[in-house]
């Protein structure tokens, strides 16, 4: 097993879980409404993107192909080479993006303030434990695509991942995720 694949995981090593149900995702969308516009956008482009809480922050008006509702991000975790990975996202919010085109990044804040900005979001759904991050919804994009049935290779190619391995993991969902694929067989 590669370093990489050992590190994925979707569990921690005491067995909680490290990415949001469907339910929680649900909720924190809603607690959203409740957001000043600017956190609002932000866990909106996790939630919708799958990327890292770095390469949010980094995410500037140039990015958005503004007629094809794509965002194009570049993965920070290949420092030593240029990789760009694009990511199609809802009409409504490259609509909303274009508020806040005021500067060369989006959201120009650090990343403890964006950690933080998360926090303050997932409190308000009630979200708490181990999935209750921004780590916690990019688990909860390739658990929902698994969900939904999207093809192994483009969640592989919207999360940035270099082997199909890492991106299998979120086809090995358990729990409520589980139960509901099986419900698929009971029709």
């Amino acid at each position: 097993m590669s370093n990489q694949q050992s590190a994925m995981r979707l569990y921690s090593t005491d067995g909680k879980r490290l990415y949001l149900t469907a339910s929680e995702r649900q909720r924190f969308s809603h607690a959203l409404q409740r957001a000043p516009l600017e956190r609002k956008l932000f866990a909106l482009c996790l939630l919708y993107t799958g990327c890292r809480i770095s390469e949010a922050i980094a995410l500037c008006s140039e990015n958005v192909h503004w007629n094809d509702g794509i965002i194009a991000i570049r993965s920070l975790k290949k420092r030593n080479k240029v990789h760009i990975r694009e990511v199609p996202v809802p009409p409504h919010f490259v609509e909303q993006l274009r508020a806040l085109k005021h500067g060369h990044r989006f959201w120009p804040i650090s990343r403890s303030s964006a950690w933080r900005w998360i926090k303050v979001i997932m409190d308000i759904a009630e979200i708490q434990g181990e999935q209750a991050t921004a780590k916690g919804l990019r688990h909860s994009f390739g658990t929902s695509a698994a969900l939904n049935n999207i093809p192994i290779t483009l969640a592989q190619k919207w999360m940035g991942h270099t082997d199909m391995k890492t991106t299998a993991i979120y086809w090995q969902i358990v729990g409520d995720e589980e139960r509901e694929m099986a419900k698929r067989m009971w029709r």
